[in-house]
Order: C-alpha cells, then sequence, then structure tokens
C-alpha cells in the first residue's frame, strides 16, 4: 500500500493569487501546492482517489493518468470537488465512475452537477455511480475494508477514512473520541495542519500536533496546507511527523 498526495494545500492553492509572502514567492518546488487530494494505492494495485478538487486535471497528468478504481470524497466544499467533470476520461465506454460519499454530499453533487444525472444524457458527460457511505458502517473497495472517520469541519460533519494501517484526515478541527478511537493502531496517520495560529475551521499546527500524541501512529503527514506554513515547511516537528507536498508518495508500513 502506499499514498501519493496530488495536493497538499488549501482552498486558495499556494502561491495565493495577489500574494508577495515569503510562501507564495518561493523559488522551492515544495512550497507550490496544488488544492488537497490522494491516491491510496492498495495492496491490489486499485487506485483510490480521494477528493478531486478543481486541480485535479493537471495533478492527474502529473501523476502520470493512472487508471482509478474510485473517488472517495471527504466533503463537498469547491477545493474538494470542483474538479469531478475532468474525471470524464474515466467514465469512457458508459462506465459510471464509483463515487463514495455522504447523502448531503450526493445531492450536492446533483445539484451542481446535473448533466451528470440527467434524464436524457450529453454524449462525452461523466457520469458516475454514486455510493452513500454511513459514517458508522465499514464498506468495502477492491477487497479492502474502509473504515469512515467522521470528524467536525467547524459545525459541518466531514468524513476522512481509514485503510488498515493508513488514515486519511482533512479540513478537521474537532475530531469526536469515537472517531479517535477508529484510528487507535493505524500506523500511518495523514492530518491537516493550516497554520501555526488558529483557525475557525481547520487544525492549527499545535492542534493537529495533539492529535497525534493522541492516537501515537508511527508516522504522521500534515497537509492541506496555506501559505502561512513555510517557505517549504521549515518548522521544526517531533519525531515521526513530517510536512508532505506536493507529488510525494509514501510506502505504507505493514504490522
Amino acid at each position: 500500500m502506499k499514498i501519493t498526495f496530488l495536493g497538499t494545500g488549501t482552498s486558495t492553492g499556494i502561491p495565493q493569487i495577489g500574494c508577495r509572502c515569503a510562501t507564495c514567492t518561493s523559488a522551492d518546488p515544495r512550497d507550490n501546492r496544488m488544492r488537497a487530494s490522494a491516491i491510496v494505492t492498495l495492496d491490489s494495485g486499485a487506485n483510490l482517489l480521494i477528493d478531486c478538487g478543481p486541480d485535479f486535471r493537471s495533478q492527474i497528468l502529473r501523476a502520470g493518468a493512472p487508471p482509478l478504481e474510485a473517488l472517495l470524497i471527504t466533503h463537498s466544499h469547491y477545493d474538494h470537488v470542483g474538479g469531478i467533470d475532468d474525471l470524464r476520461p474515466y467514465c469512457r465506454d458508459g462506465r459510471h465512475f464509483p463515487t463514495f460519499c455522504t447523502p448531503d454530499v450526493a445531492r450536492d453533487l446533483h445539484e451542481r452537477n446535473p448533466w451528470s444525472f440527467a434524464k436524457h444524457l450529453y454524449p462525452g458527460v461523466p457520469t458516475f455511480a454514486i455510493h452513500e457511505i454511513n459514517p458508522d458502517i465499514p464498506f468495502e473497495i477492491a477487497g479492502q475494508e474502509i473504515i469512515p472517520l467522521p470528524v467536525m469541519h467547524a459545525k459541518l460533519p466531514i468524513l476522512g477514512y481509514r485503510f488498515g494501517p493508513l488514515a486519511y484526515i482533512t479540513d478537521c478541527k474537532t475530531m469526536p473520541a469515537a472517531t479517535l478511537e477508529k484510528l487507535r493502531g493505524v500506523h500511518t496517520l495523514v492530518l491537516n495542519a493550516l497554520r501555526i495560529l488558529p483557525h475557525q475551521s481547520h487544525l492549527s499546527l499545535d492542534e493537529a500536533l495533539d492529535i497525534i500524541k493522541a492516537v501515537n501512529p508511527r508516522r504522521a503527514l500534515l497537509t492541506h496546507m496555506s501559505h502561512d506554513m513555510g517557505p517549504a515547511a521549515t518548522v521544526a516537528l517531533p519525531d515521526g511527523v513530517q510536512f508532505t507536498h506536493d507529488g510525494l508518495t509514501v510506502e505504507i508500513d505493514r504490522p
């Protein structure tokens, strides 16, 4: 199993339009962050896409346009679903692309992309097979059990996902005790850390480190970072914790 980070930035991306800060003008390519998304490659070789933001086309081309088994959506904010129309190459030959999400996200997708769900489809539109997730019930894709991880994005309930030894959580602000329990024994934890200072709807660096300490994974990878976290995320971190960057691939340790 491995995870490839397609994007590790926040909703504005980095560089942020019009900003001349040290991060946005950095020459270090690790400071150039597209919107947060990742591919989890299972032991079977199946690739699962987590979120599909507005940078998806550039991201997937840079990753070599691998085959994709399914899409898992954390929530329906634009920076996480704004690129689903670019999944159309994965919908050829009548394929309805498997998409796993909560019922509220499914409703949003129908409203935002009605051309994909119309009775009479325009030729070439992307089509999706929506699988609605119950946040309390694990499900399976390509032989892999996936455990939904409910967290709060300010007042919005959203999902992270656990794939055996790997867990991916983004846009979290607070984590219920029940979700902490579901993370026990995870070996690699991916978690958002927006910036140093507190934020109303995202974890700050210290808040993320507190959760990592409580979960105690072998390794923690920080993602969904703003331009306040740079250049090239040089902030000192505890052992076993590291910043991610776009294009990074990490092999996942097994028990």
